[in-house]
């Protein structure tokens, strides 16, 4: 089982961080990810550097980036993970002695 600790700032930046990655492989400036997705250009440098943006303005970068599709799957999956609690993980991770 995958444990992930990771918070929602982590993801915002994390978010941020392959927005930019993306971009950048794509070759496009800011300037020009502003001017083809209507998100100004004030908007790309805030999000790309504190990872906050308005979801619709997300929306839009993911279009210009080719990502928009990824978007389609969130919150329609239901979790085939059990969650558990800590104590419960700590449980299953106890060693058991064999018979003598």
């Amino acid at each position: 089982m995958a444990i992930k600790l990771l918070t929602p700032s982590d993801i915002t930046t994390m978010v941020a961080n392959q927005a930019r990655s993306r971009r950048l492989a794509l070759n496009l400036t800011q300037k020009t990810l502003a001017q083809r997705s209507g998100v100004s250009l004030a908007v790309i440098k805030q999000f790309e550097h504190t990872g906050k943006i308005a979801f619709h303005s997300l929306l839009k970068l993911a279009l210009v980036l080719d990502c928009l599709d990824d978007f389609e799957a969130l919150f329609t999956q239901p979790h085939t993970e059990k969650v558990i609690s800590l104590d419960d993980l700590l449980n299953e991770s106890t060693r058991q002695r064999g018979r003598e």
